[in-house]
């Protein structure tokens, strides 16, 4: 036996298969990272929940309705009832300014209201009319009730100016307090107080000044009315629009009733010339301190830190 192995003829053997060449991988483009926006937090109905400037103007606009189609009779009926009296009032707009601007700020912004409010009050009884103690509105400021405003322009210019005069020096009394304090929250209280008696001297009823022009020259109230008006287009405000439809409702009745108003009404108005002189002394005066005081009280903010 031939134990010898025979050996594959030359070209049996099949050829090796190749080395396999690893691809170059396939670019992938990225994908980007979705986005996403929070959903706007939903209201007690499933439905997204307004901006807060939007409620509050609602507010406003349904209390204005109230106050139109009930005017008369709520402004007759507040007096009566207890929980509107001066100290719960007080409380009750203390903790509504508080949630913007903090408990501190809010109580002394409506002791500043109040001083000016007994402004009115303690010159309505020195002219001998009966005035009740203010009433406090949130959002609004204050209102005081009396039978009249004196028996005349004069006297009626006398309790709208009494208002801003005390307020005023509340409002300064701030400054000292300030400065011994080192507290500059005082500082910014008047400020605050100086701009809200500045306020009040717009020309137009029935805001304080409106009450001194009827003893300087009530043809005023129409050139404050149009600035009333032109604020609320250019700043809209549910508190400015408020006020813009009392002056225009105020001022075509007390137009009116001077038109058309007999010797009685001719009388009211009539006031001599150094009288009106004194009061638009006092007008202006008050004016021009109101200003240098909000320069001199006025705090500069940074907003880099916002």
């Amino acid at each position: 036996m031939d134990d010898r192995v025979s050996t594959p003829p030359p070209g049996w053997l099949p050829p090796a298969a190749p080395t396999p060449v690893a691809a170059a991988p396939t670019p992938v483009s990225p994908v980007p990272a979705p986005v996403y926006e929070p959903a706007p937090s939903p209201s007690a109905f499933g439905e997204p929940e307004r901006p807060w400037w939007r409620r509050l103007g609602g507010a406003l606009f349904a209390a204005l309705l109230v106050v139109v189609k009930f005017g008369k009779v709520a402004l007759l009926a507040l007096p009566k009832l207890k929980l509107l009296t001066t100290s719960g009032s007080m409380l009750v707009s203390v903790a509504a300014y508080s949630l913007i601007w903090g408990w501190w700020f809010a109580l002394g912004f409506v002791i500043l209201l109040f001083v000016h409010e007994m402004g009115h009050v303690i010159q309505l009884r020195r002219e001998g009319i009966e005035a009740s103690a203010p009433v406090f509105i949130p959002f609004m400021g204050a209102v005081v009730w009396a039978k009249s405003l004196g028996g005349n322009a004069l006297a009626e210019a006398r309790v709208g100016l009494a208002g801003p005069v005390l307020g005023s020096i509340g409002a300064a009394l701030c400054i000292p307090l300030a400065d011994v304090t080192g507290n500059e929250m005082f500082r910014a209280l008047a400020f605050t107080g100086f701009f809200l008696n500045l306020f009040n001297l717009l020309p137009v009823v029935p805001l304080d000044g409106g009450r001194a022009m009827a003893a300087m020259s009530p043809w005023l109230w129409f050139l404050g009315f149009f600035g009333i008006v032109l604020a609320a287009f250019i700043a809209p405000n549910p508190i400015i629009i408020i006020i813009a439809v009392f002056a225009g409702l105020e001022t075509y009745r007390r137009w009116q009733a001077r038109k058309n108003g007999g010797e009685e009404v001719r009388a009211y108005y009539k006031v001599s010339p150094r009288n009106r002189l004194l009061v638009a002394a006092v007008y202006l005066g008050l004016i021009a301190l109101l200003v240098w005081g909000m320069d001199a009280t006025h705090l500069a903010r940074d907003f880099s830190d916002v």
